[in-house]
């Protein structure tokens, strides 16, 4: 009896404790929300006993000069310890280690560089040391398993006469037709003063690695240096290293990532079903001898993410399930699948298992911090290896959780819902619907909070956001992804609405003080939603986003993709429809404020999109617009000032029309100089 007692007061003490430090937490500011750091690549050594891993790390607004992240290198030793290797204001990319463990090696851009070469860095400490530099950036590379031989990518140098003309101001771009594609080299690591040998392989390389026990490589190959041929028309070859094509893996549409068996003698790859299929999520086996390929998850209700070979008979895979993850494994030959990690242990991104080792690394995300490196045993158990940031300790969570609904054609849908962080029963909230782009993504229930979507800062000023996964994502297999194709801004955008609806339904939701936002596709949607469907949403923040479906085909630099996965038609096929299907023809009839951003240097989605609405509403004259264009930026704002700026912008514009009832433009400029003559980190 005592014992039950004292176990009672012991849980009680520890509720009291966690009830106090909630107390005594406090959510991020939007400046913290763009400055947090986290985990972007992870290497194991052979032995298993070596992690390395690259934290990126923003530029703090205000204080330092605009530019984009650094990213560091660390190494966690076999005593588990974290030391750091490469910090400070560097870039370090693409480690791997090599020579038998004993050596990380890098790309970077270093002190006096002209371009980005490759470093070594001895894994018992020491000075980085340049192993080699080329005539132009190298963008990848490999090494050979014996140690003696580099691959890498990179493009051919310019000549001293184009140099020359361009200082003179002969700087004319042929557009699409001087596009330089980037070629195969390999260079010996053993003979001194050795120099690259490029490789007769003419297409556009845009990935490689060495075949397990040889000297043959792995290429992803294009026709052209075309982000459309990247999309649709690369494939997997295995050429020698004198350049000779051995194996050509025959596939049909997007590929993603590829890796050798142990011994060289399979392939396993995440490709797509076909040409129409949206995204890379099926996972199929080649024989590398005869190139001969088979499925191997079958009418898998997911996409598969990463994988990696435990040993020659055992496939280790990533797969994305609705808005959770998982890893499974798969023996080759039977084809059984045996569960490792079960969906709600956290948002896996990649896993790396060295082969015959009993432990591997995966990225791994959660609704309470970015992605971290974690260790995986062969039990399945997860254990945390980095804290980027330690902050997030003293920061209060909302609560984070699935939400289901149907659409009005009986469709099951569901998405992530982050509620008030004062969350209290029976009482209705604003919402903020962020819609993701693609539409071939998805939202997982895992760290959301971003620049573009602030759900922990969002949450403490009274807010309800929710993430709709509508027809068109992935995560819940390739038909479910193919539901939105030739259906622009249809039933897609339809199941937005109906979520909104079903939220609104359940009690949570004030109908009348509802917001959209999103990048890209999400953009579109934005657009749609204050024109085509202005009476849902009181508010509405466009970013890289769709207006005319018409001139989108004609400035974008994927239009083969657009034809192939979404549209199914050209334009010409019919001129109506592709109009009716685009926001600036329902202009006239927008009543929802709509901020527009757009980076003005985006290829994907041109900023003359948002130019073309801000004009039809603004010469309307019936509703607020303001467009707001980033320099530098593309398809997505990349550096920290940026983001800062349109998180605060996005947020104004919300308070202003949901929270504080306004009716005019809120004021254009924001409190940034404040800020720069006292500079805060905690600002908002």
């Amino acid at each position: 009896m005592k014992k039950t007692l004292s176990v009672i007061n012991l849980c009680l003490l520890s509720l009291l404790l966690l009830l106090c430090g909630q107390l005594d937490a406090r959510p991020l500011t939007l400046q913290e929300t763009v400055t947090l750091q986290q985990v972007n690549q992870v290497a194991v050594s052979q032995d298993g006993k070596l992690t390395a891993f690259t934290r990126v790390v923003p530029r703090q607004p205000y204080t330092e000069d605009d530019g984009t992240s650094y990213i560091e290198l660390y190494l966690i030793n076999a005593n588990g310890q974290e030391q750091r290797f490469v910090t400070g204001k560097q870039r370090v990319a693409q480690v791997q280690f090599a020579h038998q463990d004993r050596f990380l090696y890098f790309l970077s851009k270093r002190d006096a560089d002209k371009f980005t070469s490759l470093y070594r860095i001895a894994v018992s400490g020491g000075e980085a040391i340049k192993v080699y530099e080329h005539t132009s950036d190298i963008q990848s590379y490999a090494i050979s398993h014996d140690g003696k031989l580099l691959a890498f990518r990179a493009r051919p140098a310019k000549s001293s006469s184009t140099t020359q003309l361009e200082k003179k101001g002969f700087r004319a771009e042929i557009y699409e037709e001087d596009l330089i594609a980037t070629q195969l080299l390999t260079l010996s690591l053993t003979e001194p003063g050795a120099k690259a040998q490029l490789l007769a392989v003419t297409q556009h390389i845009l990935s490689l690695q060495f075949q397990p026990e040889s000297q043959n490589i792995l290429v992803r190959a294009a026709p052209t240096p075309l982000v459309d041929d990247d999309l649709m028309r690369s494939q997997y070859q295995l050429v020698s290293h004198s350049g000779e094509l051995l194996q050509a893996f025959n596939s049909e549409g997007k590929l993603d990532q590829a890796e050798f068996s142990p011994d060289g003698k399979q392939l396993a790859f995440i490709g797509a079903a076909d040409k129409h299929d949206p995204s890379a999520g099926l996972l199929y086996l080649a024989d590398v001898k005869n190139g001969q390929i088979r499925e191997l998850l079958p009418n898998y209700a997911g996409h598969v993410q990463s994988i990696s070979w435990r040993s020659n008979t055992e496939l280790l895979y990533v797969g994305h399930q609705g808005v959770e993850a998982e890893i499974g494994s798969i023996a080759t030959r039977s084809g059984k699948v045996s569960p490792l990690v079960k969906p709600g242990n956290g948002i896996i991104s990649r896993i790396v298992w060295p082969a015959g080792q009993s432990e591997g690394r995966v990225l791994l995300n959660k609704a309470e911090h970015p992605t971290e490196a974690y260790a995986l045993t062969q039990r399945g158990r997860l254990t945390r290896l980095t804290d980027s940031n330690p902050l997030l300790k003293e920061i209060s969570h909302p609560r984070q959780a699935l939400f289901r609904h149907q659409a009005r054609d009986g469709l099951a849908l569901e998405g992530v819902l982050v509620y008030p962080l004062n969350y209290q029963p029976g009482q209705r909230y604003p919402l903020i619907m962020v819609i993701h782009g693609g539409p071939e993504a998805h939202i997982s229930n895992g760290w959301n909070n971003r620049y573009g979507s602030p759900v922990n800062y969002a949450a403490a000023q009274g807010y309800m956001v929710f993430f709709p996964n509508y027809r068109g994502s992935t995560g819940r297999g390739v038909d479910f992804s193919k539901l939105g194709q030739n259906d622009y801004a249809g039933k897609e955008f339809d199941d937005i609405v109906d979520a909104k609806n079903a939220l609104v339904a359940a009690g949570l939701v004030d109908e009348k003080k509802v917001g959209i936002t999103g990048g890209s596709y999400g953009g579109y949607a934005s657009a749609w939603g204050a024109t085509a469907q202005t009476e849902h949403f009181a508010a509405s923040v466009m970013f890289v986003g769709i207006s005319n479906n018409l001139s989108k085909f004609g400035t974008t630099d994927i239009a083969n993709e657009m034809h192939l996965v979404h549209a199914r038609s050209y334009p010409w096929e019919k001129w109506q429809w592709y109009l009716e299907r685009s926001p600036i023809y329902y202009a006239e009839q927008a009543r929802t404020p709509i901020l527009i951003m757009h980076g003005k240097n985006d290829t994907r989605v041109h900023p003359s999109q948002s130019m073309e609405l801000y004009r039809y509403l603004k010469t309307l004259g019936k509703v607020p617009v303001r467009l707001v264009l980033y320099p530098g930026e593309g398809h997505g704002n990349t550096r920290s000032a940026s983001q800062l700026d349109y998180a605060m912008r996005l947020m104004q514009w919300l308070d202003h029309f949901l929270l504080q009832g306004g009716t005019e433009l809120p004021p254009a400029e924001l409190p940034h100089a404040e800020q720069l003559k006292t500079p805060d980190k905690t600002a908002t």
